[in-house]
């Protein structure tokens, strides 16, 4: 249904060389909703927002109707940002050593003189707009210096200004598309947000937002599109359907979700032991992790548990002393290549900044830790990558199956299955983790969660340091919560759920704080 409609989609094609990534999508936005985008990593969503932005330039026959009128391809992106249409993809595009009012202006400048810029106006400009959605954020301070939910708010509300600058229909609303903002957030801080959101709403803006997460999705829209393999499967009213349908819509079978049989307490030899970590409070603590075992480690964002595998790599300077099978090592000359000796290997947050690279191709990547292996006399012998590549990319279901594209070409969760298959390829003795599956859809998440699990049946310890609760409860064996950065409570076996996680986090917190 089109029925006041501010933006139509109509038959969006767009192939990459012979694979189309879009196979004739329609969809209509409507005046003041929030509308979901919603399926599989490589459904096509980000192809899709890249098409409306002017990235991507889709087949004849495609159409797009903007504020009633139809728009000539390839779209232009100076002229969809003039007629109401504001971006605000995953990495927000701000410069973190520039300070929030010159992020907010960077876009604006050619609106006004270029001569001259009246600061402490343009302050008091930027902190009344941050006044009208309750917003209380410095203008002053640098990007770098915000948290994470307080950057996306700067960014939202940079793209929000844009649109009540623009020649945008009924009224300058304009329409305002998220793509994937939430991943890096813990629950409270996605509520934050998405009250933001709720208020620009209100202004007649409408708003897509792009996510994995079937709760925030639930949470947030009133309608949303499902597509699979580049194709509309289908558009559903949000409040209406059930969680299971919506999942089950998206994979199109029904999908369970991975469920763990957890480790028993006693008879399980250690295989980690660390000793006199620092807390951050002049003090230490102790902890082992048992062979097979899948630890967790969370707590609210600055707690400190989110530094401790990085400390465990030789990432992260520290004190203490770690000790693998029969050797120790003193973690303050602990470097990552020492830590991959003692049979460490270590997955971090950030996939393309610092887990794997981009421009290197999936066969590059994913051999990347047995080179030595796959080395001739004088090179490296590149068809045993290729073999290699294909049969850990078969083994991961890694999408498309070509091990000779580029890293950065493949969605946020093949991109994670080949960095876990890496790693998983030298069967290490530990394994950490740093949020594991942000960014990563339904389905390829319950595939990474098996292949973790395998991993420790095989005999890997794990440890997983997120803010994600439910993945701590599907994979876990036992959590360590942490406050103030030194461990405050513990869950295992039946104690472990995500409201017994979310409760242990706030509740400690609290203590601390009190003491």
């Amino acid at each position: 249904m089109t029925e006041n409609a501010v933006l139509r989609m109509n038959n969006i094609r767009m192939k990459f060389g012979e694979h189309y990534a879009l196979k004739g999508v329609s969809l209509s936005i409507r005046r003041g909703e929030v509308f979901g985008l919603l399926g599989q990593n490589g459904s096509g969503k980000s192809t899709l927002i890249k098409v409306l932005a002017g990235f991507h330039q889709p087949e004849p026959g495609s159409e797009v109707v903007l504020w009633g009128q139809t728009m000539a391809l390839p779209l232009d992106p100076t002229e969809i940002k003039r007629r109401g249409v504001a971006f605000v993809h995953q990495h927000l595009g701000l410069v973190p050593s520039l300070t929030v009012i010159e992020n907010m202006r960077v876009t604006s400048l050619g609106r006004r003189t270029p001569w001259f810029v009246n600061w402490r106006r343009e302050a008091a400009s930027v902190a009344g707009l941050f006044a009208e959605f309750g917003l209380d954020i410095d203008p002053l301070r640098t990007v770098a210096e915000l948290s994470p939910v307080e950057r996306a708010f700067v960014a939202i509300v940079r793209a929000f200004e844009d649109l009540r600058a623009s020649d945008a229909g009924y009224g300058g609303e304009g329409i305002l598309v998220l793509d994937e903002p939430t991943p890096f957030l813990p629950a409270e801080d996605v509520k934050r947000l998405f009250g933001l959101i709720r208020s620009i709403v209100k202004t007649g803006a409408s708003v897509v937002i792009v996510t994995h997460d079937i709760d925030e999705v639930r949470d947030i829209t009133d309608r949303v599109a499902v597509l699979r393999d580049g194709q509309l499967v289908d558009i559903l009213d949000t409040k209406a359907s059930a969680r299971q349908a919506i999942l089950d819509t998206i994979v199109g079978a029904r999908i369970d979700a991975f469920q763990k049989n957890r480790m028993a307490d006693q008879g399980v030899p250690v295989a980690v032991s660390v000793r006199g970590a620092p807390d951050g409070l002049g003090s230490s603590f102790d902890f082992d992790i048992r062979q097979g075992e899948t630890l967790g480690v969370t707590g609210l964002i600055g707690s400190g548990f989110a530094a401790l595998p990085y400390l465990l790599y030789g990432a992260r300077r520290g004190a203490g002393r770690m000790t693998i099978g029969d050797r120790t090592i003193d973690l303050a000359s602990l470097t990552p290549l020492a830590a991959q000796a003692l049979g460490v290997a270590f997955l971090p947050g950030d996939r393309l900044g610092a887990a794997g690279v981009g421009s290197l191709s999936v066969a590059d990547n994913i051999t990347l830790p047995i080179l030595a292996e796959l080395g001739g006399f004088f090179s490296l012998d590149r068809r045993a990558m290729a073999r290699e590549a294909a049969l850990m990319s078969e083994a991961y279901d890694v999408r498309p199956a070509n091990p000779s594209l580029n890293l950065a070409a493949l969605s946020g969760g093949n991109q994670q299955k080949v960095l876990l298959a890496k790693w998983l390829r030298i069967k290490p003795k530990l394994l950490m983790l740093d949020e594991p599956t942000q960014g990563v859809d339904f389905g390829a998440r319950q595939q990474i969660f098996k292949a973790l699990d395998r991993a420790a049946r095989d005999g890997t310890a794990i440890l997983c340091a997120s803010t994600d609760n439910e993945q701590l409860e599907q994979i876990c064996d036992r959590i360590i919560v942490f406050s103030r950065g030194r461990p405050v409570a513990e869950l295992k076996g039946d104690e472990i759920s995500r409201e017994a996680i979310t409760e242990a986090c706030f509740y400690s917190d609290q203590q601390e704080a009190a003491e």
